[in-house]
Parts: structure tokens; sequence; C-alpha cells
């Protein structure tokens, strides 16, 4: 069948997905049943009744019945997941260890766990336990060595141009004029993740044009962000409530014209055209004996050799990648984005001159 794309399909999830194409989604956003297990209603100090998650949805008879009904839900993304795709499943203490295990007794490929931090957590009224100030996100590619979307470049965007980190501090939860609401006023979902979250999930981890599948749609969120981010996406979802909310929101959301040159956040270094160490020293963009610095320290330094070759202060010869992780103790070394070189008195990195290289020899992106 060809994909229902941008469409809520009503019913069971696993029944569902064993009607689409095997290998036809991009990436997998999964907020499953927390099988949160309250056996009481939850009330506050002043005896105000807690609006938690009781829902008919998140009740299970036994772990045993949770976790088949886990096992036979990620089976069924698996198959309907591309080899190049990746999978994100978010979970509580109460379920994500065995949601983890089973991925992993599937043949899933964690990559990170992400710890999405609450800043205004609710209190464990009673103080016997640490407020859960948390959830964990698992992201998982479909195999050991699969090949996978990560748009590592783009996340630093989100963290002061430093390297995204697996603790994100969200800070606007599903409140206010983002949360979804009946007709009554009530907030039509207990569980509802903020667009935040999901805007960070979907742009590291695809690319415009592709599949966002949410097998557990709730409230629409999932949606609502891919249409922003100009991805196709498909919701499961068998609570008619919460598709008509979801479809509501997502009806609401606008949307900027797509220009590729903007949506895309992929790293143009990364496709840029290949230029060897060599070819910048045998075409006089750098010079045999010029002096390079490893991460701008005088004390770390190397040479360049006629053969394009680094030798260290202590006589250690190789080259940029080997002699900078020589100096690191082995640790992997980006030497294009470790060694600099001086110039006017200022200190550049080498990738700063093999783009200055492919700018004046027609072979940029720009």
């Amino acid at each position: 069948m060809a994909l229902p794309l941008n469409q809520i399909l009503e019913g069971d999830c696993i029944e569902v997905l064993a009607k689409l194409p095997t290998a036809s989604v991009d990436l997998i956003f999964a907020d499953p049943p927390y099988n949160l297990q309250l056996q009481n209603e939850l009330h506050r100090p002043n005896m105000t009744k807690v609006d938690a998650v009781n829902d008919a949805w998140d009740q299970f008879v036994s772990l045993q019945e949770y976790d088949e009904f886990t096992r036979r839900w990620l089976a069924a993304c698996k198959r309907v997941l591309k080899p190049t795709g990746t999978i994100w499943v978010i979970g509580t203490y109460h379920n994500i260890f065995r949601v983890g295990a089973i991925m992993q007794d599937l043949g899933f490929w964690i990559l990170n766990d992400v710890i999405w931090i609450k800043v205004n957590p609710m209190p464990n009224f009673r103080g016997v336990r640490f407020a859960n100030a948390h959830e964990t996100l698992i992201w998982a590619s479909s195999g050991k060595h699969a090949r996978y979307t990560f748009h590592h470049h783009a996340m630093k965007g989100f963290n002061d141009e430093k390297q995204m980190r697996s603790d994100w501090w969200i800070l606007p939860l599903a409140t206010g004029a983002e949360r979804a609401r009946d007709e009554q006023g009530r907030k039509a979902h207990s569980t509802q993740k903020p667009e935040a979250l999901l805007y960070r999930v979907i742009l590291s981890s695809s690319n415009p044009g592709d599949v966002v599948l949410d097998p557990f749609f709730g409230s629409g969120t999932t949606g609502v962000v891919a249409k922003r981010l100009h991805r196709h996406w498909i919701g499961i979802e068998q609570e008619r409530a919460y598709i008509t909310v979801a479809q509501r929101r997502i009806d609401a959301t606008p949307v900027e014209p797509f220009d590729p040159a903007v949506f895309d956040v992929s790293d143009k270094a990364r496709l840029a055209p290949r230029v060897a160490f060599a070819t910048l020293v045998e075409t006089g963009y750098l010079r045999p004996g010029q002096r390079l610095y490893l991460n701008k320290e005088p004390g770390r330094f190397a040479t360049i050799k006629p053969d394009a070759r680094l030798r260290t202060a202590d006589g250690f010869e190789g080259s940029i990648h080997q002699a900078g992780s020589y100096y690191m103790n082995g640790a992997p070394c980006n030497g294009w984005e470790h060694w600099y070189i001086e110039e006017d008195g200022c200190l550049i990195s080498l990738d700063t001159v093999r783009e200055r290289y492919r700018r004046e020899m027609g072979l940029s992106n720009e």
C-alpha cells in the first residue's frame, strides 16, 4: 500500500503498523503507555486532587503483560523502519528500563539515552522519595552497524555552538497556549509533550521530506512539529477524542514556504569535495617547515614535512590526525579542527585553510 502521509490512522498501533510497507519510515518517535501502576488517587498536602495519569490505556494487569505489549509494538516498528532510520522512545523509571532491554533483544542499537530535565516537576507530596524531575529518551538505530541521520552541527546551535549534551534542559512544558484542551477547557491529554522536545528530536535525526511516524500520536505534537519542519508525518491513535484534538492542532499550525537552502541543516563540510592535506602543501597553501599548534597551545606543536606528514617536537611522525592523537594520548583527533597555523599574527585552523582552497578553486558549496 502507499504510505498514508500526513494522516492520523485510527486504531491499535500494532494492527495499523502491520498494514504499512516494510522499511518505509525514516524516523519514529514513540511515547508509549508508562504503566505507572497507580493504585490510589493522589492528593496534595492541601487535599486538592492531583490530575495524574489514570487513563485506561496506561493500565496493565502485570509486568509480563506490559512486556508482551512492548515487544509487539517495537517489533512492528522495527519492520517499518528503514535500515537508515532511527527510533526515539520516551519513558519514566516505571517502564524505560524494560523498554530498553526489549529494544536490545529485538536488535535495535542504542545510540544515546537522553535525559529531559524538568525545571518545575511535581513534588513527591509524601516526602518518601526524590521528586521525579526527568524523563528518559532512548535513541536507537536499526542495528549495530547501521548508517543513520544525525545533524551534529545543527544541534550546536541549541548549545552555544558546543556539542549537544545528553541532558536536555528544555524549559517550556506543554502549558499555556500550547496545552491542548477539549471542548470543556480541560487538558485534552494527560502526558502531552512540549513542542520544543519534539523539535530537537526531529531536527537532529531527520531531513526535510522524511517520513516521521508516531505510533502513540495522542494530542499530535509530533505532527505539529514535523509539519513546521517540512517532514511528512504519520500518526496512529486509537482514542477518537485525541484524534479530534490532534487534527485541530495540526490544521492550525502555520508553515513557512519550503526553501531548501533554509531548511537544510546538514553539515556542509561533510558534503564538500574532499581535499587532502597533501594538496594544500603541494599547492603552497601550506609550506614545508611551517609550524602547527594543537588547539592553539604553544607547547604542543609539530612541523610540516615535505611529504605532508607532521613531525612533533619529540620526533613522532604521522598524518595530521595521527600526530594530534599522539599528543592526546591516543584519543581520536580530527586534525583539520585541532591543528592551527599562525597567519598575520592570528591562529587559524587547518579547516579554515582548506575551505579557503575550496573557495578559490571553485569547489565550495557556497
